[in-house]
């Protein structure tokens, strides 16, 4: 399905002050309480709409939109796919039952992953706000937005260091040797020993429990720990700020904010080259790996079956949260991307696609690292379950040493190390972009001019963010890391992923929801959206809360147990990301509801508001909205697509009154449904709960000067938009 533009000069011809309607059809469906249909276009205006729309610059020129629809999806893939694909899902492959592990990942994507993918998109695109703003449909929930914008700035502070790492070892790279390939550095303790299979039995000796142990470290183990850590005693032991990660800390800031400097136009652009090179690179590097000796018992231990772990409810836990965290929903990052989208964009074409690369992209990239990891345990004569890691040990240790025992290890190093580089900065581009935009969005009703500063708001941040992240420079500087890695996005994003689709779904109405994305499709979503939103996608995340809590256990790196103070923190940062929600909750029941009542107050509060919708008045008008009174509003009336007099502009909570329809037309003529209704005939469909939580009243369609249908809109529905298609 091509995209769709409306285009108002291409459907009505003006005479005489009249507007004749070129292609019209009206349809006359069942008595099935569903309104009658009118089609405004033909496909193949409708699709040379579509193509205008997309060589004309921004469709929203105050916000700003995509320069092209590359620029989305590249952004979407950049955003997801992100450092855990390379250093995450290869691993968990591998510990959960290797190829078997394929079954519970794909049946999690389907299952949560592209639902909740999909809904957020279409969210965020429907409204063109960022993930605060969208939440007007029912402002009780607003603090949800707040919930995503912490997470994703508590995110980005320590998001950034590990960039600060990448650049720390790509620089490190620079030498005519790669410096964690051997010992005796100053660095180096006298037990490193480059492992070879003459003296591999030293390394990972298990002996008796009366007999020594013999403790060997690998030289890649030491440099990471000893050089660029610097890593002291624990938590408790911050020592002092390392000038060299400090550094790169700040160049890591100093490139996300010139990446940004121009919003999603310059991140648009940059987006070509960061989130096509990774592509690039694991390629080379998987036909550089499949070269090595060893590489297929790698793959072949990536790969073989285990279908017996299938049976352990654990694998699906780590096929769910993989799922869940690749794709991001919840961090408030979907919302704004798609917020930047013309409004007829196909998101859920976009959606699938983004969704299938990164599932892709991750089973490609366990080919690319376990090929590497068989060389070295060939190398090295240890077992490849003792060479693979994941996280950070597959990044800095495990992976960094098979290169140092490549010929030419310095180039490949620093091809590794910027491929990281490109993975980590996409990622980042978006979560301080969400940030940003909720920024702007909120305070434009205070300072209408407020995009204009989005670049001085954009350094702003930076340079706060920055300054947070000094601490995490420090000896003790990983130990925070790790507890901002467990505790920021854990609990707080799956209860905000499982709030967000029943909230959709159950309050606003999922059949209200789908009718909206109807209006940009120009088709109706199937049924496996609805269920996924409904039942599926919120069950998955309940159970992978359940599963979390039930199997917490204290937080722990390697031998180091973080103490209670330390634990007391992370759950600080649950907390704090979560507060918002009961704290917006409260402050608008009291503060913004209208209500002699507390019960009015609530349903008041579950109200879309009246800027909610489309933010711009043509795309309002197609969707059945009241336009805005700061937008243009000429030739909308005349052709037909607006209706501000007969929309569902609620009255006060308080008032409860009721306007009829007005009595004569804008071309002088008497209204043909004041003459049908009078001033009492619609009163019968009216809301006591004001029109946009429950029913609605009657509204006559108005084509030139024929009444072509009344229609009913009940039960939390929505009078259908004019010009969708009619297979519905």
């Amino acid at each position: 399905m091509s995209n769709y533009q409306s285009s108002l000069s291409g459907d009505f011809a003006m005479s005489n002050g009249h507007a004749s309607h070129k292609t019209s059809t009206v349809v006359d469906m069942p008595k099935n309480n569903l309104p009658f249909v009118d089609t405004m276009q033909t496909n193949n205006t409708s699709k040379k709409s579509s193509e205008n729309s997309d060589n004309n610059g921004d469709e929203n020129e105050e916000r700003g939109n995509w320069g092209n629809k590359m620029d989305f999806i590249l952004s979407s893939v950049g955003f997801a796919v992100g450092l855990g694909n390379v250093w995450r899902f290869p691993y968990l492959c591998y510990k959960n039952g290797g190829g078997a592990f394929l079954v519970p990942y794909i049946i999690m994507l389907f299952a949560a992953g592209l639902p909740l993918f999909g809904l957020e998109l279409g969210f965020g695109q429907y409204v063109s706000k960022g993930c605060v703003g969208v939440w007007d449909l029912a402002p009780l929930f607003k603090g949800l937005g707040w919930a995503m914008v912490i997470i994703s700035g508590m995110v980005v502070i320590y998001y950034n260091m590990i960039i600060a790492y990448i650049f720390f070892y790509f620089f490190a790279s620079f030498n005519k040797v790669v410096p964690w390939s051997t010992c005796g550095n100053e660095w180096n303790t006298e037990f490193c020993e480059v492992s070879t299979k003459s003296n591999s039995t030293l390394i990972y000796n298990t002996s008796e429990s009366n007999a020594t142990v013999t403790t060997v470290t690998r030289p890649a183990e030491e440099f990471w720990l000893n050089y660029a850590l610097g890593r002291s005693e624990g938590l408790h032991d911050m020592g002092t700020i390392r000038w060299q990660l400090l550094l790169c800390l700040l160049l890591a800031w100093i490139v996300v904010f010139l990446c940004l400097i121009k919003g999603i136009k310059s991140v648009g652009k940059v987006v070509y080259f960061t989130a096509t090179f990774p592509y690039i690179v694991l390629f080379i590097l998987l036909i550089r790996g499949l070269t090595l000796p060893g590489a297929m018992n790698g793959i072949y231990f990536y790969i073989v079956p285990r279908f017996d772990q299938l049976g352990n409810p654990t694998v699906w836990k780590d096929a769910a949260v993989q799922v869940f965290y690749s794709l991001g929903p919840a961090w408030g990052s979907l919302h704004t991307l798609a917020s930047y989208n013309k409004f007829h964009n196909n998101f859920h074409r976009d959606g699938i696609t983004v969704g299938l690369i990164n599932c892709g992209t991750s089973v490609f990239a366990g080919f690319v690292i376990f090929a590497v990891i068989g060389f070295m345990s060939h190398d090295s004569g240890m077992p490849i379950e003792d060479v693979a890691a994941g996280g950070s040990g597959l990044a800095f240790v495990a992976y960094p040493e098979a290169i140092a025992r490549m010929p030419g290890s310095v180039f490949w190093a620093l091809l590794f190390f910027f491929m990281l580089l490109t993975l980590g900065l996409d990622s980042m581009f978006c979560n301080l972009e969400t940030v940003v935009t909720a920024i702007v969005d909120e305070l434009k009703p205070w300072y209408p001019n407020i995009y204009d500063k989005k670049t001085h708001i954009t350094g702003i941040s930076c340079v706060i963010f920055f300054i947070l992240g000094w601490p995490m420079t420090t000896n003790g500087g990983f130990y925070m890391l790790t507890l901002m890695d467990e505790y920021s996005a854990g609990f707080s994003l799956i209860l905000v992923a499982m709030a967000e689709a029943l909230i959709i779904s159950y309050v606003y109405g999922v059949d209200r929801y789908m009718r909206d994305m109807m209006v940009m499709l120009k088709f109706k979503m199937n049924i496996y959206w609805k269920i996924c939103w409904m039942a599926i996608s919120p069950s998955v995340m309940f159970f992978v809360f359940i599963f979390f809590g039930v199997g917490y256990k204290g937080l722990t790196l390697d031998d180091y147990k973080y103490p209670p103070w330390a634990e007391f923190l992370g759950w600080g940062m649950v907390i704090a990301a979560l507060l918002p929600v009961p704290g917006y909750m409260i402050y608008f029941l009291y503060y913004k509801a209208h209500g002699t009542t507390w019960k009015e107050r609530f349903f008041y509060s579950l109200e879309a508001t009246d800027s909610w919708g489309p933010a711009l008045n043509k795309h309002r008008a197609e969707a059945n909205y009241p336009l805005l009174p700061d937008q243009p509003k000429s030739g909308l009336a005349s052709s037909g697509f607006n209706k501000p007099s007969l929309g569902f502009n609620k009255p006060s909570a308080v008032k409860k009154q009721w306007q009829p329809p007005p009595k004569m037309m804008s071309n002088g003529t008497t209204n043909p449904a004041y003459e049908a209704n009078g001033d009492n005939g619609m009163r019968n469909g009216f809301s006591k709960r004001n029109g946009s939580y429950g029913s609605y009243k009657k509204e006559p369609v108005v084509l030139g000067n024929k009444l072509d249908s009344v229609k009913w809109s009940r039960d939390k529905d929505v009078p259908l938009p004019y010009n969708f298609e009619t297979s519905i």
